[in-house]
C-alpha cells in the first residue's frame, strides 16, 4: 500500500488539510474551522482529531503514516519552535513537543509561505527546479525561498520576507510592518490600488478605473489589458518596482526561477512579463537567465510544502 503523509496548512480561518503518497500525489484535501478563542489552545487538538478521523475511514494505521507536517502563519525555526504567530494568539512554543500530546506522528513544521514555496517547487511551478523563489502577490507580498531543496528559514524562521525589501526612500505611508517604502506597499493587491488611486488624484486624463465600484488590482489589469492608458501606467510602475526587487533578491540568491502566485498571479502573463523586463535592467548578469513562471497549485500550495516537509525530514533524520 505504501506509506502516507498528511499535509496541514493552518490559515486564519481555516486549517486545510490532505493525504498523500510518499511520491506526492493527493489522495484527499479537506477543510475544518481555526478555532482562534483561547489564545488558539483547541488548533492543534482539533487537527489530531481530524487527522484521527480520517486515518479510522481511510483504515489507515500509525504505521502506515509517515509523518505530518504543519505549516503556521509566522516564523518557524528549523527546530520547530513557533516564534509567536499574531493572528492565532500563539506565542513561543515547540510545535513538535505539543502536537504529540495529541497524536502519535513525527512532526515537522515550517512557516506557511515557506512551505507553499517548497510545495510551488515540488509539485507545481517551479516542478523539477531545486533553487526557486516563490513570490505570493496577495494582500501583502509573501516569499519563500528554496535553495539546493531546501527552505531557507534563517535563524529565527523570518527567512523570505522579501515583502519588506526597502524601496523607497520618500515613502510617507506607513506598511503593515510599521516602516515606510516597503516592496509589498507597491507590488499587492493592495499596493497596486493604492498606485492606482493615487495616480488617479494626480492626473485629470479619462480612465475606465474612475468609473470602478471597488478599484483593485483586477480592476486596474483588466483596464490595462483594455488600452486604458493611466492603467497601464500603474501596471508599468508597478512592474518597474517588483522587477527591481526580486532583481536585488536575485543577486543575493541567484535562483533557476520565480514563481508568481497570489491573487494578482491571476491576472496572467502581463505581470511575468512587467516584473520580467524590468527585472533584466537591474539583475547582475551571473542572474540574467533566471525564468519566471506562474504558481499552478493555487491554496493546495501549503499541504502539499508540509507534506514535503515530513518526507524531507524523514530522509534526513
Amino acid at each position: 500500500m505504501g506509506k502516507k503523509v498528511f499535509g496541514v496548512d493552518i490559515g486564519g480561518t481555516t486549517v486545510k488539510m490532505g493525504l498523500f503518497t510518499a511520491e506526492g500525489e493527493l489522495l484527499d484535501k479537506w477543510e475544518i474551522t481555526t478555532r482562534k478563542e483561547d489564545n488558539g489552545a483547541h488548533i492543534l487538538p482539533d487537527i489530531a482529531a481530524s487527522i484521527k478521523e480520517r486515518m479510522d475511514k481511510e483504515g489507515l494505521t500509525f504505521g502506515d503514516v509517515e509523518g505530518l507536517g504543519i505549516s503556521v502563519p509566522g516564523p518557524v525555526d528549523d527546530e520547530g519552535v513557533v516564534h509567536k504567530c499574531v493572528n492565532l494568539g500563539w506565542g513561543q512554543f515547540d510545535i513538535d513537543e505539543e502536537m504529540k500530546k495529541h497524536i502519535d506522528l513525527p512532526v515537522f513544521a515550517g512557516n506557511d509561505a515557506n512551505a507553499a514555496a517548497l510545495g510551488e517547487a515540488w509539485r507545481g511551478g517551479g516542478k523539477g527546479c531545486i533553487n526557486v523563489v516563490v513570490v505570493t502577490l496577495g494582500t501583502g507580498v509573501g516569499g519563500g525561498i528554496i535553495v539546493n531543496g531546501k527552505i531557507l528559514s534563517g535563524s529565527h524562521g523570518s527567512g523570505g520576507e522579501i515583502g519588506h525589501i526597502h524601496m523607497n526612500d520618500n515613502e510617507t505611508e506607513q506598511c503593515g510592518c510599521g516602516k515606510c517604502g516597503c516592496l509589498e506597499q507597491y507590488a499587492s493587491a493592495t499596493g497596486i490600488a493604492r498606485l492606482a488611486k493615487r495616480k488617479l488624484d494626480a492626473d485629470d486624463r479619462p480612465s475606465s478605473m474612475r468609473d470602478a465600484r471597488s478599484l483593485n488590482a483586477k480592476v486596474v489589469f483588466d483596464a490595462a489589458k483594455a488600452g486604458d492608458e493611466l492603467a497601464i501606467e500603474v501596471t508599468e510602475e508597478f512592474g518597474e518596482i517588483l522587477g527591481k526587487g526580486l532583481a536585488n533578491v536575485a543577486d543575493v540568491i541567484n535562483p533557476e526561477l520565480f514563481v508568481i502566485g497570489g491573487g494578482v498571479s491571476k491576472a496572467g502573463q502581463i505581470v511575468i512579463d512587467l516584473i520580467k523586463k524590468n527585472y533584466k535592467k537591474y539583475v547582475f548578469h551571473g542572474s540574467r537567465g533566471t525564468d519566471f513562471a506562474l504558481a499552478t497549485l493555487g491554496n493546495d500550495a501549503g499541504i502539499y510544502g508540509s507534506a514535503k516537509l515530513v518526507l524531507d525530514g524523514v530522509k534526513n533524520s
